[in-house]
């Protein structure tokens, strides 16, 4: 028996088993880098975000990244299947591969080829055990085979039913704040349509999906790298211009209830914070998406369409600290995932995408 060999394969058995697990029933976050599934997001990641920031064409970027987030799952799955195989491969291998190979002087090639077939269950029979502990090692394998398969295929419409759930509402905002989102906008188009009694409710409806994202998010980090199915449309976009209308509210017009936009900012705020983190996004921490000069024409435009931001020192100085609290952190996100930050305030030529077909707007990106 070649113990050092024996204790390597039952530890990267027990690694892989314990990171899928982790991975797929334990719905909590996971603070420690070294782990498999986040090395494996590292190093997959990083590469094909660094390609995606040199591609000019910002279609062809989006098609390359937005086949990154299903496959990284795919590709997850495969990556504990192989090393399954390879972790009993190796106890055969310490056992002195005790295996009847027709003749043939059992290699770890047949180690490989007896553990594979074992883990998804073909039974072949051309390669068989012969001793007590190479064939508690088949059943073994089988058994664990037959378990990760049943956890993998059961995890794969999780994600999907959370991406789901959070393009819906991303589907909706674009009516209300336009496309790219902007805070602002929704306080305008409010404003405009004399609807700004729905603003409550509608701050109401995106505390709970800023809380429906930060808890699928860190439960099923995956899923922040699956991108939206429109352009000019991201869930970090979303979570930003909430942040804005919040804070742009909290920090003072006159007339509008700021009880509200309080509770949606600090829930925003929250998932933004905890889902950087939890994607080792490293927070800007001089990001400034709104200058002096800017502010004034955010100003400008709620004032034309009829509305009263507090202008003094005290409002400015409270619009200035909440930003603060959060602008690095969706930064940090917006240059991790390669997805663009919505404005302060529309461009003046810009549609929604209701307004456009997906054929020209995507053209319009070339």
């Amino acid at each position: 028996m070649n113990w050092p060999a024996l204790v390597i394969g039952i530890l990267l058995i027990l690694v892989i088993l314990w990171d899928a697990f982790e991975t797929v029933v334990l719905p909590r976050s996971i603070v420690r880098k070294l782990r498999l599934t986040w090395l494996y997001y590292r190093a997959t990641w990083t590469p094909l975000a660094a390609v995606a920031r040199v591609t000019p064409v910002a279609f062809v970027r989006e098609r390359l990244l937005g086949v990154y987030g299903p496959f990284s799952l795919i590709g997850l799955g495969v990556l504990w299947a192989l090393g399954l195989c390879f972790g009993f491969a190796v106890l055969f291998w310490a056992d002195g591969s005790p295996l009847s190979t027709h003749g043939a002087r059992p290699t770890f090639g047949h180690d490989l080829y007896m553990s594979g077939t074992t883990l998804v269950t073909l039974g072949l029979g051309d390669v068989v055990p012969q001793s007590r502990l190479a064939r508690l090692l088949v059943v073994i394998e089988a058994g664990t085979g037959l378990g990760f398969l049943a956890m993998v295929i059961t995890y794969l419409p999780v994600p999907y039913q959370s991406f789901s759930r959070r393009e819906v509402r991303l589907s909706l905002l674009d009516a209300w704040a336009g496309s790219p989102p902007c805070g602002s906008e929704v306080l305008k188009r409010l404003a405009r349509a004399g609807g700004l009694s729905s603003l409550d409710e509608f701050l109401k409806d995106w505390e709970y999906w800023c809380a429906d994202i930060l808890e699928s998010h860190i439960s099923y980090p995956a899923v922040a790298y699956f991108r939206s199915q429109h352009q000019r449309q991201s869930w970090v976009s979303a979570l930003t211009a909430i942040l804005d209308l919040s804070a742009l509210v909290a920090a003072g017009i006159d007339g509008i209830p700021a009880f509200r936009a309080r509770l949606a900012f600090a829930m925003a705020r929250h998932a933004a914070v905890d889902l950087s983190q939890v994607l080792s996004a490293r927070r800007v921490k001089h990001a400034d998406r709104l200058p002096p000069d800017e502010l004034e024409r955010v100003r400008r435009d709620l004032e034309e369409a009829g509305l009263r931001p507090d202008r003094s020192p005290e409002a400015e100085g409270r619009l200035a600290e909440m930003r603060k609290s959060y602008e690095p952190y969706v930064a940090g996100l917006s240059r991790h995932l390669v997805v663009p930050l919505p404005p302060w305030r529309p461009a003046s030529e810009s549609r929604d995408n209701w307004q456009t077909s997906p054929k020209r707007d995507a053209m319009n990106h070339f």
